[in-house]
């Protein structure tokens, strides 16, 4: 029999034993386990080797005081989840992640999380990291990178919680958003926010997305709420279909749009805070014309809390009314999101699809300063005449979004040509980031604005 493989190399420092991943030239055992990708930035472009570090799946730490959680690259949500609520902890969740997320590969892209009022800065809620980069070289950022072991960090109440370092540097800001091209974490600390002991969901349903925008911007500005997002018919009713239960059905039933707010009390005096934010809540929306109520069609508080709180333990969720779809999603401001809906709906209009089909869901970060557009276009993967038209939909909307001037921040696929041709500067600057930390190109290559390709 041919010799054993040699064991994997050791990239880190620590006394533990760090159990890295086995490399594959294939996808199949590393799809069957974690399903399939949508968005093509993890396959490599031409001849490539997977990485696979979903066997890394270890919460290295787990501190309450700071909130503060140290994790592998295969902590899938679920299990950050149950780990974190063992000592009274919630993890910063975005909606509905499939059931095999890694938490880190999601910081990474900066998938936007529920809760606008704890998300401070684009890179939240990641904190620091360990990074190989393409070189090989071993690097930590933020406190973690010293003085002192992590141990020694730890002994004398470091968590490892400022992302800025060593010194005035702020290498997580290269690597994250970049698909892989710049470097590999091995672990990173993720900030979480203590677990309410007392919360309440309301929903506050409109026709005119105006008035939810203009209850919007007054409640974000107060930083009232913790969950916070809205979602048109279509939206909610993929978020709520599950099992036997209709998407078409179920958006039928619902309003044009509905925005989704969560109240919280916690461990000192629970009710007195969620009373006051009912209140104060209550008087924006009176000023604003609206109402917030308990219940909508097919869905009670209770059914969205728990939405809300976990992965999609079936299908990812967006497969659930046609069996396939295609995102597009960019960052504005929500002032903005109705000029792009309307040039979605042109668009839809322009190929046959009816707009009322297209999901939309605008969810507020960065405390409401900015918005996460996403507009999602279900089809069925049979049907060949309609997966040509939602493809072709999918590239002239996203040509037209960007005209109209909504940024891709993470620039996917066809999307990097549409960023990056607008950035000549920027395509230059990361170029030069590029080569120092992967002068090799050895690193996801073909992706973002670095075209080399095995």
């Amino acid at each position: 029999p041919p010799p054993p493989p040699p064991p994997p190399p050791n990239f880190s420092s620590r006394s533990r034993n760090t159990r890295l991943c086995k490399l594959s030239r294939g996808l199949g055992d590393v799809y069957k386990r974690q399903g399939p990708r949508f968005r093509g930035d993890s396959v490599p472009t031409g001849e490539g080797i997977i990485v696979d570090m979903s066997g890394m799946d270890q919460v290295l730490r787990m501190d309450r005081r700071n909130k503060v959680a140290m994790v592998e690259p295969g902590v899938t949500f679920l299990r950050l989840t149950e780990e974190a609520e063992r000592v009274g902890l919630k993890v910063l969740m975005p909606l509905l992640p499939p059931l095999g997320k890694s938490v880190i590969s999601s910081y990474l892209e900066r998938e936007p999380t529920q809760i606008p009022k704890y998300h401070w800065d684009m890179t939240d809620p990641m904190l620091c990291t360990e990074l190989v980069f393409g070189t090989g070289e071993l690097f930590r950022t933020g406190s973690a990178a010293g003085p002192g072991t992590l141990e020694q960090q730890w002994s004398v109440g470091g968590a490892q919680c400022n992302p800025l370092g060593p010194g005035q540097s702020d290498m997580m800001r290269i690597v994250q958003g970049s698909q892989g091209t710049m470097g590999a974490v091995t672990w990173a600390s993720v900030k979480l926010e203590v677990k309410p002991t007392l919360h309440r969901i309301y929903f506050v349903t409109n026709n005119k997305l105006s008035r939810l925008v203009d209850f919007s911007y007054r409640v974000l500005r107060r930083k009232l709420c913790d969950e916070f997002l809205i979602l048109n018919a279509q939206a909610m009713g993929t978020v709520l279909a599950n099992g036997s239960q209709n998407a078409a059905d179920l958006a039928g039933k619902q309003a044009p749009y509905t925005l989704i707010y969560g109240v919280s009390g916690y461990e000192y005096l629970p009710e007195e805070r969620v009373v006051y934010q009912e209140r104060d809540l209550a008087e924006i929306a009176q000023a604003t014309g609206v109402e917030a109520v308990k219940e909508i069609p097919d869905c009670s508080a209770n059914k969205m809390e728990s939405i809300l709180s976990a992965p999609s333990l079936d299908a990812y969720y967006k497969l659930r009314p046609k069996g396939a779809f295609l995102d597009i999603f960019f960052l504005t401001t929500l002032d903005r999101a109705q000029s792009f809906i309307d040039v979605m709906e042109r668009v839809a209009e322009k190929h046959n699809y009816p707009g009322e089909e297209v999901g939309v869901y605008l969810q507020p970060i960065q405390q409401g300063r900015t918005v996460h557009a996403e507009f999602t276009l279900y089809y069925d993967p049979d049907d060949k005449d309609e997966t040509n038209r939602a493809k072709k939909l999918f590239k002239d909307a996203s040509k037209a979004l960007s005209d109209e001037g909504a940024f891709f921040s993470r620039p996917y696929g066809p999307w990097a040509d549409l960023a990056y041709g607008k950035c000549p500067d920027t395509v230059q600057v990361l170029t030069k980031a590029k080569n120092i930390l992967d002068p090799d190109g050895v690193l996801n290559r073909g992706k973002l604005c670095f075209k080399e390709v095995a």
